[in-house]
């Protein structure tokens, strides 16, 4: 029994030195306690002969509040720590529930059900999270008294029990003691000081409304920061099962610097899933679901899809996206930058009112009617001075956001009681203008808006509806932009719906008066047409694009479309004309790459309707 005590004691001094190697998830106030085992350490190598008769009282004082410390406080940990994952599942399937909920048409029962659903789960899961914060808290305290009270207990014991206790610990082992049970005391304090601070941190959390538990419960007027240069946060991720069939899959995703990463439930890091840099995104719909957004890659390719909880996630995750995509992480100072940049794009795009007009010097007019060729060369007349935007668009002109006409109400005007395609396909003879056409040029463009202005003399007007749009377009949130082909050929413009190659939109290229590319954002490209009003009149509107590729190649394509009209009165100059222009293989008229070298001006400039043959 001796000899198992000795040896007992010997395992007791190698583990407090191995104290030190355990991995607890909180470490507060370690280090004294290491020291102070260390030293214990030293005066348990001292006390190798010990009496039988201590197992009883070593049992009582040493080994039993090891125990408790092991069956109780442990156990409750891990007790707790099981709860918050159960309550973690039950909101994760209430919030599946909840995001297969459909934009239209919604039954408000089952609405209604599914919310109170993602409330309860979601309070369960604040509630359970709150007490296994408290008890790791808790722990960290416990963890440090729980080896000092069964040292204190075995050193008491040793001292009172042998008459040598006297001699074997001297005054300075007294006043360590002393000092051990004074840091145990206030350790002790300080829990019960920071175990209230709890409790009531916890009742204010718990009683706040119950409306901060509801999704999306500010849809109304949420409070967007549109100068995020990181987020994070769950969204579901859509995966493609088969050839029709995807799925969602609620994901952990975060931002770090230009990449979008993603970590799954379980996982110790994550992974990329997206560059972000010179990236774009927006706003999509997708298979009825809400909150939907999708990241395109710089060369078009269309990327992710995913979905955010609310309206305010999802318009913070696209600000975000699109401020990472211009690399603004890589300055010095990034949410200065971002604030920054946001606020003079919003003073760019804001329309100029009477009282703070933008004062721009004059650009060069490009209308139709002031430039002449001469010579197979293009003069352009005198400048005039830029007129004030009343003068171009009228105040508070209403801005369409959308193509003006859906693709089967197109076809049904022009085709007039002629039965409609199921198929949504143009038939062959709906413009048959396409395939006698000596020019053909397609473009890949989107949408932004259309308005009606007041003059085509200048293209001014163009430059000032594309900032009314893009400030209408910041001001309401507007990110969705519809896809389409602009297809250019020498007779009109047609704007043809991309999958089903119906034709949206068709314009005659002699109705076109104005067309310009944006002079900075060389995407940006619009024209004016001027079309005949029932009253007799005329009406002129103009029309707004994004394309994937420079807008001066929309303008010479348009520009040289208008030329072979022109020369079409003179078949020499016709024929001049069209050896100057590639033949594709089945005989078309293509445009190059770029606009030949010799021509006069920028190719954004629209080219003069007259010419000398």
């Amino acid at each position: 029994m001796l000899n198992e005590m000795c040896l007992a004691t010997q395992q007791l001094s190698k583990q407090l030195l191995a104290y030190e190697k355990q991995n607890f998830a909180l470490g507060k106030g370690d280090e004294e306690v290491i020291s102070t085992l260390h030293y214990f350490s030293k005066v348990v190598d001292e006390l190798n002969v010990l009496h039988t008769e201590l197992a009883k009282q070593l049992a009582d004082t040493m080994v039993l509040p090891i125990i408790q410390f092991r069956e109780k406080d442990l156990t409750e940990v891990s007790t707790l720590k099981d709860l918050f994952g159960l309550a973690s599942n039950e909101h994760d399937l209430s919030m599946a529930k909840y995001s297969k909920l459909p934009k239209k048409k919604e039954n408000e029962k089952v609405k209604t059900e599914v919310v109170k659903e993602v409330a309860a789960a979601r309070r369960k899961q604040h509630l359970s999270s709150l007490q296994y914060y408290c008890a790791l808290n808790a722990l960290q305290y416990r963890k440090r008294v729980a080896m000092m009270e069964p040292m204190i207990g075995f050193a008491h014991g040793q001292i009172n029990f042998f008459k040598r206790g006297a001699e074997m610990f001297n005054q300075s082992m007294d006043s360590f003691l002393s000092s051990v049970a004074d840091m145990v005391q206030s350790i002790q304090v300080e829990q019960e000081a920071e175990a209230e601070k709890m409790r009531v941190s916890q009742q204010e959390l718990l009683s706040v409304d119950e409306s901060v538990y509801t999704p999306d419960f500010d849809v109304s007027t949420p409070q967007i920061n549109r100068n995020l240069i990181q987020k994070a946060g769950y969204l579901n991720l859509r995966n493609k099962t088969g050839l029709v069939t995807t799925t969602w899959e609620r994901l952990y995703f975060f931002t770090q610097g230009g990449n979008l990463m993603c970590q799954p439930r379980g996982a110790v890091a994550g992974g990329l899933i997206q560059d972000l840099d010179n990236c774009s995104v927006m706003a999509v719909d997708c298979e009825d679901r809400r909150y939907c957004f999708q990241i395109t890659t710089p060369n078009g390719k269309s990327g992710i899809i995913l979905q955010a909880e609310s309206r305010k996630e999802n318009e913070e995750w696209i600000c975000a996206i699109n401020n990472i995509s211009r690399q603004i992480y890589l300055t010095d100072n990034p949410e200065a930058v971002a604030i920054k940049l946001n606020q003079t794009a919003l003073q760019a795009v804001t329309p100029i009112t009477s009282y703070g007009k933008k004062q721009e010097s004059s650009r060069p007019s490009q209308n139709l009617k002031n430039s002449e060729m001469e010579n197979d060369k293009i003069v352009p007349k005198t400048t005039v001075n830029v007129p004030e935007p009343e003068q171009l668009i009228a105040p508070g002109t209403p801005i369409q956001f959308d193509i003006v006409l859906p693709a089967t109400e197109f076809l049904d005007q022009n085709r007039g009681g002629r039965r409609v395609n199921p198929f949504g396909e143009t038939e062959d003879d709906t413009f048959p203008e396409a395939e006698d056409s000596l020019l053909q040029q397609m473009f890949i463009v989107r949408f932004l808006g259309s308005m009606a202005v007041n003059t085509d003399s200048t293209a001014e007007v163009i430059y000032e509806a594309m900032r009314q749009v893009l400030a209408a377009r910041a001001i309401h949130n507007i990110f969705r932009m519809t896809e389409t082909h602009l297809m250019v050929t020498s007779q009109t413009l047609r704007l043809i719906d991309p999958q089903t190659q119906v034709t949206r939109a068709n314009f005659e290229l002699t109705s076109v008066t104005q067309f310009a590319a944006h002079q900075e954002n060389k995407r940006l490209v619009g024209f004016v047409v001027r079309m005949p009003e029932s009253t007799g009149g005329e009406s002129l509107s103009t029309y707004i694009f994004e394309s994937n590729s420079e807008g001066e190649k929309i303008c010479y394509a348009i520009n040289l479309g208008k030329e072979i009209i022109e020369v079409q009165k003179d078949p020499e100059a016709l024929a001049r004309l069209m050896l100057s222009i590639p033949l594709t293989n089945d005989g078309k008229y293509v445009l190059l790459n770029h606009p030949p070298d010799d021509t006069d001006g920028s190719p954004s400039e629209n080219r003069g309707a007259e010419s000398e043959a």
